[in-house]
């Protein structure tokens, strides 16, 4: 009989995704880091979505191919981010389009599919973790304008009525 080994905690080495990451996005990302080692290319080909997700929602960017949208925010991103989400596209493509050669098989490794995994987590800190504590900061700003206001309002009325 065989017997199969399973890892009991954690299921994936995923990093919890904070509420304010699309949906859709967080489960493509789970996904694939619950089948890195069992299925590498099929990762690899789930952070590749997950990229493609996050650049249609931040940037509000969508195009037919992946390639035009990569293309489309180059001017936006550091010149090596770009270079790591170029090779994220490529390498997930292995998994999501079939060679011209149906006889060549391009592999994917476990680290290999890892190193995406790492590569999306860091773009979502880059994008949506610094753009939320952008939002929150402003958000504090305005509110304390709003008190300041309402505190100089009443300290008016009351020197009126004197």
């Amino acid at each position: 009989s065989h017997i199969q080994v399973w890892q009991l905690l954690p299921e994936s080495s995923a990093k919890v995704l904070p509420d304010y990451v699309p949906d859709v996005i967080k489960e493509d990302y789970y996904e694939a880091c619950r089948i890195r080692d069992l299925s590498p290319k099929a990762s690899a080909t789930l952070a590749r979505r997950c990229l493609q997700g996050m650049i249609r929602d931040f940037f509000g960017i969508s195009k037919n191919k992946l390639k035009d949208e990569i293309d489309a925010i180059e001017e936006l991103v550091d010149t090596n981010v770009f270079a790591a989400i170029n090779t994220v596209r490529s390498v997930g493509n292995i998994g999501a389009h079939m060679e011209k050669d149906i006889n060549l098989i391009v592999d994917v490794e476990s680290g290999e599919a890892q190193l995406l995994l790492e590569l999306i987590e860091q773009l979502i800190d880059d994008w949506y973790t610094i753009r939320k504590g952008k939002q929150d900061r402003l958000s504090k700003i305005k509110e304390m304008a709003r008190l300041k206001k309402e505190q100089k309002d009443k300290g008016d009325q009351n020197n009126v009525s004197e």
